[in-house]
């Protein structure tokens, strides 16, 4: 008997994460995220799972990162009760992340069912709440680094540092078949190595079965030291202390956050950066920090780096939305890190209205920003972008930095893939954007890895494996979640906001009354054409 692997989720997008393993004694998840980005891809974060999740047996956790663990608390309401297995910081930080998840799905779908209210249209409920979240960690199972553990019968389970964040880790399967044991890999997000804020990446040689993440795959990035990586952060700083406002740093709160307090710390105590104060207005980084400083010893250089976030005195946690709001009348010279990293919810929403439309300030993307974000917009150099509702000019310096990903390279994927080596039978590309995904195939095949043996997996494609044997499994019957191809770049709630800014703009520097009539009554033509009009407008 063979065992098929069937890719829910992290399919052509970086998203979503899930993978349905089933044994021939067991049904398992590795993974269970939630889709982050375009409105068409958070889409499918409401809708049913493409499976039963009464059947499954259990769920293996490769990290906390909600495009991993986000869905859990839905997965838990909607009938599965079997264990979660993963390291004792991804329990820790998922004990943290997961109520939060709920409690701003909570605050968004309360504000939006307002909205609703006044537009008459019906309620909406959250996709679980922030209750459901603490309970979701009662059903966790921690293991151990290089431990193996019976996950399920005939499935042994051995976790592998990954180097991502903290508690990140590689799940290797073991599966009895009639043929023999068959082996997995599952790659979660591999880090780069050589940092001082993760251990290095490890993995076993000789796999049967590869599934390998790709977010980086068609992009080579520095790898620098420490020391180069903070000159890097202090130039910056420099640049934008110059520009003579504050510095407003969308963070991701597990694990960037934490560095980049730690960095900036380290650079006013060494004089190379003007102090400043520096202000931490996210309730989950703040909660986040405090695993870190407990879990935060990196096996590699046997120091923890987050022992001395607090130093000097400039570090000031925003717990309450009241005290956020404070910080709205400073001006001059400070920074903020304010979540989120993709500036798609969160209270970075807010300071970006306040902020990006004074020449003076800077904003400092610190990380991979997804197709149809805001980040991504902002990003891509838009003159003008929506928030909330509102159409704010961008005045602001937009700056990226891509030194403090935890993602490893194009190169670093390929590196870790040969120490894989030999991967007797195929290899799956997931967690990547199309263009990711086909730079890391052909960069794989250069490294020696048989073209045939590379699959790119569609939304809820499955497979049979046996051994060092790959054959497709014809897709899941009913209707298709989603097209290939769709998620992956602005979509057409991103055209709307494009064209109503594009509509106001035209409005305002049109020459006079008589040619916004004009340009207007074109414009209802077209939805008069398209059937789209019910009544005429009122004149």
């Amino acid at each position: 008997m063979s065992i098929t692997l069937t890719f829910h989720g992290a399919a052509g997008c970086v998203t979503g994460s899930c993978v349905e393993v089933e044994t021939p004694k067991a049904r398992l998840l590795i993974d269970c995220g939630m889709f982050q980005g375009p409105k068409t891809l958070k889409a499918l974060n409401y809708g049913d799972f493409p499976f039963d999740p009464h059947k499954v047996d259990a769920v293996l956790l490769t990290h906390a990162h909600l495009d991993h663990s986000g869905l859990l608390p839905k997965l838990i309401k909607a009938g599965f009760s079997g264990p979660i297995h993963a390291t004792a910081a991804t329990r820790d930080l998922c004990g943290v992340m997961l109520p939060d998840a709920g409690g701003i799905q909570e605050t968004e779908v309360r504000h939006l069912n307002r909205r609703n209210l006044r537009r008459g249209l019906p309620q909406v409920e959250p996709i679980y709440t922030a209750r459901d979240g603490v309970r979701t960690i009662r059903q966790f199972s921690k293991v151990k680094l290089g431990v193996p553990v019976e996950v399920a019968p005939g499935v042994r389970a051995i976790y592998w540092e990954a180097g991502h964040i903290l508690g990140a880790a590689s799940i290797e399967l073991r599966v009895e078949t009639e043929a023999g044991e068959t082996s997995v890999l599952f790659s979660g997000d591999i880090g780069q190595g050589g940092r001082d804020y993760a251990a290095d990446p490890e993995g076993p040689a000789g796999v049967d079965h590869l599934v390998l993440e790709s977010t980086y795959g068609n992009r080579e990035r520095l790898n620098l030291a420490p020391p180069e990586r903070r000159a890097v952060l202090a130039q910056e700083l420099r640049d934008a202390h110059a520009a003579g406002g504050p510095v407003l740093i969308p963070t991701f709160a597990v694990e960037r956050a934490q560095e980049l307090i730690a960095d900036l710390v380290a650079l006013m105590e060494a004089g190379e950066v003007p102090e400043a104060d520096i202000f931490l207005d996210s309730p989950l980084a703040i909660e986040a920090t405090e695993v870190f400083q407990q879990r935060g010893y990196n096996r590699t250089t046997g120091l923890n780096p987050f022992d001395r976030l607090r130093a000097g005195g400039r570090l000031n946690f925003l717990r309450k939305p009241a005290e956020s709001d404070r910080i709205e009348r400073l001006r001059g010279w400070h920074i903020i890190l304010a979540g989120s990293g993709m500036c798609d919810a969160g209270r970075v929403r807010k300071h970006l209205k306040r902020l990006l439309w004074r020449r003076e300030a800077t904003v400092l993307l610190s990380g991979f920003q997804a197709s149809g974000t805001l980040g991504r917009i902002l990003e891509e150099g838009a003159s003008r972008v929506s928030i909330q509702g509102d159409e704010v000019q961008v005045r602001a310096r937009i700056r990226a930095l891509d030194i403090y990903s935890g993602h490893a390279d194009a190169g670093g994927l390929v590196a870790w893939a040969k120490a894989r080596a030999p991967v007797a039978g195929s290899l799956f590309l997931c967690h990547g954007e199309p263009g990711a995904l086909e730079g890391l195939r052909e960069r794989l095949v250069a490294a020696g890895f048989a073209a045939a043996a590379l699959r790119v997996p569609d939304l809820d494609a499955a497979y049979t494996v046996t051994g060092s044997t790959v054959a497709d499994v014809e897709a899941l019957s009913g209707p298709q979640r989603l097209a290939p191809g769709a998620g992956v770049k602005a979509d057409w709630h991103n055209a709307r906001v494009a064209l109503n800014m594009a509509l106001n703009t035209a409005l305002a520097d049109a020459s006079n009354d008589a040619a916004r009539e004009a340009l207007l009554a074109k414009l209802t033509d077209v939805l008069s054409e398209q059937g789209d009009l019910t009544q005429s407008p009122t004149p």
